[in-house]
């Protein structure tokens, strides 16, 4: 007798007011199986999986656990079934330890059932080769050893079935490299393992069989090993839809934007500060610069953009001119545009809408002598909305209720509509699917060979190599030199984010 798959979805539908986020789903997902979830933006990957670990409950259809049916009401029911799941944006508290994170994850009749659960977190990293000190404090932990304490949270209740949302995002290409070791031995072990991402590189390399969806649809199946990143892609998004591909680097024009040894301290008690920052920015030219989460990323984009206001009048200069003193909205006024690494809140105000949204960075020519003109407000965001491709209802809809991809897109298109002269830009297509990031991606060419000068501060360092003429790494606070793209390799970027550009320095100057 064939045994029943561990999880199987049996036309399964889930409805939102005006929306069928998914739509007769079947799927089956057997002990051992590292099973990939693809589709683009919008096409029901995050609703399906908020199902089988019990945020969200079908609204027609059946799930079923080792061939019976089962009705999952809650996260804490399904981690008592053996499902973990690790959201792509880390739940854990900075301030407490590792120990005391996992424990408050867990629920209270496990932790009375563990006699000694410290040494269970020892055993089960020893076990994995997870390398996690259960007596460390979260701040002090690098995103890659924060995922892992997320894996160890899950795997110390003896999971059966790990959902991972976009797990490599934030990840140095060696810590992808120790994620899919440990993948892999779950999976020998049978652990059955659902996988979501937008990296079909990673994908061909570790997933057994992908499922993709669209708009809500299971529209295909394949086993990955025996197609390309680009046939996935084009089974994701079709064949009308164009790809990123190789664009012509670019070295000249002036340097338009610069910062002068630019330093700050940490802003609060978990930031990173920034050391002897020398940045330049070309007209006509995209800077790549790579790095992990944490290292001085967010204090870099709020010292060139303006929203830290610490910085020192001479130490930043736009035009030959200094910019230091001047606040965010000065500096937009010159012709600098910013998409920021928070969609919202900072890059969208959550309760305005789409509409709303636009004028707050186009008032300027939206607005004569005190007065709105509602008409090119309304015909504006129209146009963001349908030249960048945004679902959502229309132009009244609020930014929280986009998917963030898809508030992505709207940031991005924003922002470029304004032809800045320098555009300051976070993760330009994080989580967004393939066929939107190639269009960002040839919109960001665009804007450079009209000769904006850009900066793209980004944890895929696939593309930075696509899209960059420049590129350098950010490591504690410190910058490193630049390279022009076509004259270094990932594993060299690699070891810059790692830090051995610092190291060589202290060498140096010793």
């Amino acid at each position: 007798m064939t045994q029943a798959p561990l999880l199987e979805l049996r036309k399964v539908s889930k409805f939102f007011p005006g929306v069928v986020a998914n739509d007769n789903v079947n799927l089956k997902l057997r002990s051992g199986e590292i099973l990939a979830l693809l589709g683009e933006n919008g096409a029901g990957k995050s609703t399906l999986v908020k199902m089988i670990y019990g945020v969200n409950r079908p609204s027609e259809g059946g799930i079923f656990w080792n061939g019976d049916a089962i009705d999952i009401v809650s996260p804490n029911q399904a981690r008592s079934m053996g499902i973990g799941m690790v959201f792509q944006h880390f739940s854990v508290f900075e301030t407490l330890t590792v120990i005391e994170n996992i424990e408050l994850g867990l629920d209270k009749e496990f932790v009375n059932q563990v006699s000694n659960l410290r040494q269970r977190v020892i055993d089960m990293s020893k076990k994995y080769d997870l390398h996690v000190d259960p007596d460390r404090y979260v701040h002090s932990l690098s995103i890659g050893e924060r995922q892992r304490l997320e894996i160890l949270r899950c795997l110390i209740q003896d999971v059966k079935l790990l959902i991972l949302d976009e797990p490599t995002s934030v990840l140095t290409p060696h810590e992808v490299k120790g994620l899919f070791k440990v993948l892999k031995k779950l999976a020998r072990e049978g652990c059955a393992i659902m996988f979501i991402s937008h990296k079909l590189k990673e994908v061909t390399e570790l997933c057994d069989r992908a499922v993709i969806l669209r708009s809500g649809k299971v529209s295909g199946e394949c086993i990955p090993a025996n197609e390309t990143p680009n046939s996935i892609a084009r089974m994701m998004v079709g064949d009308e839809t164009e790809l990123s591909e190789f664009y012509p680097k670019k070295d000249n024009g002036e340097i338009i934007f610069s910062t002068q040894d630019l330093t700050l301290p940490p802003a609060h008690p978990f930031g990173c500060g920034l050391t002897n920052v020398n940045l330049e920015l070309r007209a006509g030219e995209i800077l790549g610069i790579a790095g992990v989460a944490g290292n001085g990323q967010e204090e870099l984009l709020e010292a060139i953009s303006g929203e830290d206001n610490r910085t020192g009048k001479n130490s930043i200069r736009f035009n030959n001119q200094p910019i230091g003193h001047l606040d965010a909205g000065q500096r937009r006024f010159l012709g600098m545009a910013h998409v920021p690494t928070n969609r919202l809140g900072q890059g969208a105000v959550p309760e305005m809408s789409l509409e709303e949204n636009t004028l707050l960075t186009h008032s300027s020519t939206l607005v004569r002598r005190g007065m709105i003109s509602t008409r090119r407000l309304k015909d504006l965001a129209l146009s963001l909305i349908h030249n960048n491709q945004v679902k959502c209802r229309n132009e009244k809809s609020q930014a929280k209720s986009l998917s963030g991809g898809n508030l992505q897109k709207f940031i991005m298109g924003r922002e470029m509509h304004q032809h800045p002269q320098v555009l300051i830009c976070a993760h330009p297509t994080w989580g967004v699917d393939i066929g939107a990031a190639s269009s960002i991606h040839r919109k960001l060419i665009a804007l450079r060979d009209e000769g904006a000068a850009i900066v793209v501060i980004s944890e895929d360092i696939d593309e930075l190599f696509v899209i960059s003429d420049r590129l350098a790494a950010l490591y504690e606070g410190h910058l490193s030199q630049s390279v022009k793209t076509e004259n270094t390799n990932i594993e060299e970027i690699g070891q810059w984010i790692a830090g051995s550009f610092v190291k060589h320095e202290e060498v140096a100057n010793a």
